[in-house]
């Protein structure tokens, strides 16, 4: 799987509090744009993968509502994480 538990903690412990603080936004979206651009690189060689396509759309929407969330409670742990991920240049 391209996803394990030692990735998972690293991404956590990068982004998060800890390497077991897996329900802070900021690990969530961490996690979240790891899946994203793990599935994106899956569909550019396989572009007929619907379900794939469906399942990225899900997660882009999961991973806008919790950064809508963060800008909404704390615009500065906002800015902290897209800064830190490379999103929305």
């Amino acid at each position: 799987m391209y996803l394990t538990t030692e990735k998972k903690q690293e991404i956590f412990s990068k982004h998060g509090k800890s390497a077991t603080d897996t329900g802070s936004a900021e690990g969530q979206v961490a996690l979240f744009t790891y899946r994203i651009n793990h599935l994106s690189q899956h569909l550019k060689a396989n572009r007929h993968d619907f379900a794939t396509e469906r399942s990225l759309v899900k997660l882009v929407g999961k991973r806008k509502s919790l950064l809508d969330y963060l800008k909404n409670k704390d615009i500065a742990r906002y800015r902290a994480i897209i800064a830190e991920l490379g999103l929305r240049k």
